[in-house]
């Protein structure tokens, strides 16, 4: 590099390596999302006596986690690879703590739909339930760490932020399903839940983009920025209908599948970020040029 090529690295190559992850790990953020999300929020409808919603909610958790395990076999290659990472516990590593919540919260999930679903062991299925509730967020921010915990500026950078925003776009999703699939009067909190879920992903979108600065680049711009764009667009107008819906059911239904299809695109930006930002070598010389500076003004 050179001081007149100050975005530029030897024969214009990435100084960054590409991240290995295939396409099924983005819908694993979101499935995953919903599973924790919907676990929480379906305990909390127990508590409340709220069985509809508790029901939905609860099946909306064992569908996502369903869903997440043949989306990690994909990307691992095999199930095995997954097995292996239980040999060990390391709680310096975000992939080795979210194997092991996972290993403790589909087990949970699944045995609290059971239970619910046919009368059988209520007290135990009442404990895998309260299990499956504390374990959930962690099922629905731990991918953030996981992101965050490498060198792709997109990513780290905003590690501060992408735990909001996958806990907000896990929420808004997890409230999104309930909204479709459980009748308007049973659905008042999973309505509020949706418009706080809604409200902290794109608040969190929006402080994430103003930390980054310069780096923020992948999200407003090329694919992922049109993701982004679009991601934001579902979002808020599903959050919008929430509230005008009201009773009326096949608005509801609009409204959940609208932050559902917003929380997916979110998700899919920030994948597709992390891609753009490792291809580019300005975003990762520039803020080390500016760090350097800054260091050597100190001086």
């Amino acid at each position: 590099m050179t001081a007149a090529e100050p975005g530029r690295s030897y024969y214009g190559r990435p100084i960054l390596k590409a991240p290995v992850w295939k396409p099924a790990i983005a819908w694993y953020f979101f499935t995953g999302g919903v599973a924790g999300a919907s676990s929480t929020l379906a305990f909390a409808a127990g508590l409340a006596g709220n069985r509809r919603l508790a029901r939905s909610a609860l099946l909306a958790s064992v569908a996502g986690i369903v869903v997440s395990g043949p989306l990690l076999v994909v990307d691992l290659g095999r199930p095995a690879r997954f097995l292996n990472m239980l040999r060990v516990a390391k709680p310096t590593s975000p992939m080795s703590v979210g194997s092991w919540v996972l290993a403790a919260f589909a087990p949970a999930s699944v045995l609290a739909a059971a239970s619910d679903l046919t009368g059988l062991a209520p007290r135990m299925g009442r404990a895998a339930a309260g299990a499956a509730a504390a374990l959930g967020p962690v099922v629905a921010s731990y991918t953030a760490v996981l992101v965050a915990d490498t060198a792709i500026p997109a990513w780290h950078d905003a590690h501060r932020e992408l735990p909001f925003l996958f806990v907000g776009s896990a929420a808004a999703s997890a409230a999104g399903v309930a909204l479709v699939f459980t009748p308007t009067a049973d659905a008042g909190p999973a309505r509020r839940l949706a418009v706080l879920g809604a409200a902290l992903e794109l608040g969190a979108f929006r402080a994430m983009e103003r930390s980054l600065g310069s780096a923020a680049g992948p999200y407003r711009d090329g694919r992922a920025g049109r993701l982004a764009k679009a991601a934001e667009a579902c979002s808020a107008t599903g959050a919008v209908l929430v509230v005008l819906a009201g009773q009326r059911r096949p608005l509801a239904a609009a409204s959940g599948a609208l932050l559902c299809a917003g929380s997916l695109l979110t998700r899919f930006a920030v994948f597709r970020a992390g891609f753009e930002s490792a291809a580019d070598p300005a975003a990762t010389i520039g803020p080390q040029r500016r760090l350097l500076g800054g260091t050597e003004a100190e001086a």
